[in-house]
């Protein structure tokens, strides 16, 4: 690939890096204001290693209250993160948050089958919402809590993290933009190892298997590669039920996403093999991530004219998960819309549904856009 270029390629990435490191500030939310205040409702692995040490990045957003239901937990994290006493809730008396002014958002990190409950008990404590994917374990309940928060006039958000993370937003912009041509072909492959134990294995509290878990991160991918809405889905469900870890959730689905423009997406969801990568396919080259959707360690690869050239973007000040908090904050504080909404969550949750039924019932599943 010649000079010119790799040097075009270069300041695309800059761009879309300057436009994260810029964004508290352009919506009202840099350094000088309040920091808005965040109560954390869950404190599992993910909560505890991953949100709450991401605080100390955030230019717009503060730790400010605890809610779980093992004390011994709100005493230990509460000394951590040097939270009163009186900003530790549990889960009976969690609604007492709507007394409380120093909390502006609640993020819940909750298993799947609470977040619905929490979002809108949160939304109608006059707080707003920050829930983790998947929002919810149906359509139903997904429209409820946007329902919720449209009530109260507060915002739902949801934890797609990964729309934070340089990377994947240059392989958005470089996608919809036909650097490599018009997106022809999506494949979007996530998958780990399950082990024995977990909520998640349990559907009463996940809602389902590895689609409602690792999978979403395949299905929300191709949809903010390609910038559309599929209009139909082809699912094959593989399980084996002699494991016991799928007793009551699915291990492995590979479904097929057909969208408007012609580009196909092909997607692999499991639970018993490791998978983390995502390519475009357009008509003059592709686009290549892997790792595409983990915690750190993005590799972005691009092939275009026959030259093969790997993307190095620079180091960010903040983490992808204190772009994420920072960002509903500077929301709440400028009265912009989040880009990631209640609505994208939704839109995910029609095509979990779909996805399912295609699977149960062999056959392919039209989306009807009326």
């Amino acid at each position: 690939m010649g000079t010119n270029r790799r040097n075009v390629l270069a300041g695309i990435g800059a761009g879309v890096a300057a436009s994260i490191a810029e964004s508290a500030f352009a919506q009202g939310g840099g350094r000088g204001r309040r920091k808005l205040g965040y109560a954390i409702v869950g404190l599992g692995s993910y909560a505890t290693r991953q949100i709450m040490p991401r605080f100390k990045e955030c230019d717009s957003s503060r730790l400010v209250a605890l809610v779980s239901g093992t004390p011994a937990k709100l005493t230990r994290y509460a000394a951590e993160y040097d939270i009163p006493a009186g900003n530790c809730y549990g889960y009976r008396d969690f609604d007492r948050i709507r007394d409380n002014p120093a909390i502006d958002i609640v993020y819940i990190v909750l298993p799947n089958s609470l977040h619905a409950e929490y979002s809108i008990r949160a939304a109608r404590a006059g707080k707003h919402v920050m829930c983790e994917k998947p929002m919810a374990t149906s359509v139903a309940e997904a429209q409820a809590m946007i329902a919720a928060s449209r009530a109260a006039a507060r915002m739902l958000m949801v934890g797609y993290r990964s729309r934070f993370e340089p990377h994947n937003r240059l392989a958005i912009e470089l996608a919809r933009g036909g650097h490599v041509g018009p997106t022809r072909i999506v494949t979007a492959e996530h998958g780990f190892a399950a082990q024995p134990g977990q909520w998640r294995l349990d559907r009463a509290l996940s809602g389902g298997g590895s689609l409602m878990d690792i999978g979403i991160y395949s299905l929300n991918a191709a949809r903010y590669l390609t910038g559309e809405e599929p209009v139909s889905v082809q699912a094959v469900e593989s399980t084996d039920r002699r494991d016991p870890r799928f007793r009551t959730v699915e291990d492995r689905i590979d479904f097929m996403l057909r969208f408007p423009s012609g580009a196909i997406a092909n997607c692999v969801s499991s639970y018993s093999s490791n998978h983390n990568r995502y390519r475009v396919v357009g008509t003059g080259g592709d686009i290549d991530l892997e790792p595409a959707t983990s915690y750190d360690g993005q590799r972005m690869t691009i092939r275009r004219d026959g030259a093969t050239t790997a993307r190095v973007l620079p180091a960010e000040r903040r983490s992808q998960f204190a772009l994420q908090l920072d960002h509903l904050s500077d929301c709440v504080t400028s009265g912009r819309a989040p880009i990631v909404a209640g609505e994208e969550g939704l839109a995910d949750m029609r095509v979990i549904e779909a996805i399912y039924r295609s699977a149960r019932e062999g056959r392919s599943v039209r989306f009807d856009r009326a």
